[in-house]
């Protein structure tokens, strides 16, 4: 197919594609109608034409005699009128004997174009005097000699003019043809009738899709719909569906962001009006302290619901990357808030070159939280230790630590958004486990959070898969 006819299929609509496929089909059918139409036309005439032509031959050659000694022949005039009348032009006829001596008729016919077998007519076609002609031949025993000839067999030869049957053909060919033409309109009128009562369907949906308000993301009907487009509309509910999860956590997000810092302005506000109604300097120097630990509470806060809402919205660009280099610069980060609490931070590095593939700056992000919440959970003088692993079905990055852990019913709640445990302290938010969680689900991925084996503690693993694909924005 041309590149400008697959581009236009492209760029064209459903009606025009249909169209621009049908018609050529459509022309290409009624063109080899026409042409097997000609085809059968030539030889029905043929076979009508031909048997008047054996009717001649064989009157002429019921009245050839050898009783007087020489050929002679008896030409049945009126059959030849008739004849003559049917063939629309001239009739021609030549008998000769074997050896060429006794000749009647028109001796310059056109000889068959092969050796005849005695007593089987022969029908060809040939040129004389410049115009198509039709020829029988038929060759037959002699009872005897012609006087002066030793011919034992005579050739009986009639010809006629092709006129009437190309004028026959062509007359039954434009009948054909305006037959087919009107065949042809009428297949055209009901194929855009078939299609505009199929695509009626589509036209519903189409209007009902654009009454819709813009936030209304209910599910599309499938009922009246043809099988073709059912699973399209499938399709279409299930991405709809994924949105208005999307619009829902994104509005729980907006709602629960905008909850908390505004107690952080709130906290804020009023710290700093205690600030300005106290005359007492040491009691402005306490405010002032307080004041300045919010803001810090309120940073941290911010960052992480930025980093929350990064985790869920920006597009997930994998790569290779070793996982030794990204435990290093995440324990060398937090290692000034471990050493704060006399916490041991340590990492089990893998062998060189272990490399997975993943989105490494959502991969740090998420590592870091689970990190830092280690550090807030661990009691002083505790351990965390940082380690990777991998095989054939994905990779995990595992923090692990001795402080108090979880129960079973904690560590199945945890995760979720402002969600603490029993044991939070007054600086966290609930939002570490989140972020780790949902950059671990959009690597196809999940957080899991174990006992720890040996003694207390707790063991978080973002585990991800090798093979599937990273979740879409």
């Amino acid at each position: 197919m041309p590149l400008n006819i697959v581009g236009r299929l492209r760029r064209a609509s459903l009606w025009q594609r249909l169209a621009l496929l049908l018609f050529p089909a459509l022309l290409a059918v009624t063109g080899i109608e026409l042409w097997m139409t000609r085809h059968d036309a030539l030889a029905a005439a043929n076979a009508a034409y031909d048997r008047s032509l054996l009717g001649a031959l064989k009157s002429i050659d019921a009245n050839i005699s050898t009783a007087s000694g020489g050929l002679s022949v008896e030409l049945p005039y009126t059959m030849f009128e008739f004849f003559e009348l049917t063939a629309s032009g001239q009739v021609f006829f030549r008998v000769a004997t074997s050896d060429g001596l006794v000749e009647l008729g028109s001796a310059d016919l056109p000889e068959p174009p092969g050796e005849l077998a005695i007593g089987v007519p022969a029908f060809y076609d040939a040129t004389y005097f410049g115009e198509a002609v039709r020829l029988a031949a038929y060759r037959r025993d002699l009872d005897r000699a012609p006087a002066g000839s030793n011919g034992r067999s005579v050739l009986v030869q009639v010809g006629e003019s092709t006129r009437s049957r190309q004028e026959f053909s062509t007359r039954f060919v434009r009948s054909a043809a305006l037959r087919d033409a009107l065949v042809l309109a009428m297949l055209l009128c009901g194929t855009a009738l078939a299609l505009a009562a199929a695509l009626r369907p589509l036209s519903r949906l189409a209007r009902e899709v654009q009454a819709r308000t813009p936030d209304d993301l209910t599910r599309i009907g499938e009922t009246d719909l043809p099988a073709e487009v059912r699973p399209l509309v499938a399709a279409v509910n299930q991405q709809m569906s994924r949105t208005q999860e999307l619009v829902t956590q994104q509005r729980q997000f907006l709602d629960d962001a905008s909850h908390q810092l505004r107690t952080h302005l709130t906290t804020l506000q009023m710290q700093a009006d205690y600030a300005r109604r106290e005359q007492d300097p040491a009691q402005v120097q306490l405010a002032l302290d307080a004041l300045g630990t919010e803001i810090g509470r309120a940073t941290r806060s911010a960052q992480q619901l930025l980093a929350l809402g990064r985790s869920d919205t920006v597009p997930v660009e994998p790569a290779g990357f070793e996982m030794a280099a990204l435990l290093r610069e995440v324990a060398v980060d937090l290692l000034p808030l471990a050493r704060a609490k006399r916490i041991d931070l340590g990492i089990h590095s893998p062998t060189p070159g272990f490399v997975a593939v993943a989105d490494r700056a959502l991969m740090r992000e998420a590592l870091g939280n689970l990190v830092a919440n280690a550090i807030a959970y661990t009691p002083a003088e505790g351990t965390i230790t940082l380690f990777a692993a991998g095989d054939a079905a994905g990779w995990s990055l595992n923090v692990e630590d001795d402080g108090p852990g979880l129960s079973d019913e904690e560590r199945a709640a945890l995760g979720q958004r402002f969600r603490r445990g029993a044991r939070a302290g007054k600086g966290g938010f609930g939002l570490g486990l989140a972020i780790a969680r949902s950059i671990a689900q959009r690597h196809r991925g999940e957080l899991r959070l174990e006992a720890r084996e040996a003694g207390p503690g707790l063991h978080a693993i973002i585990w991800w898969p090798r093979t599937s694909p990273p979740a879409a924005t």
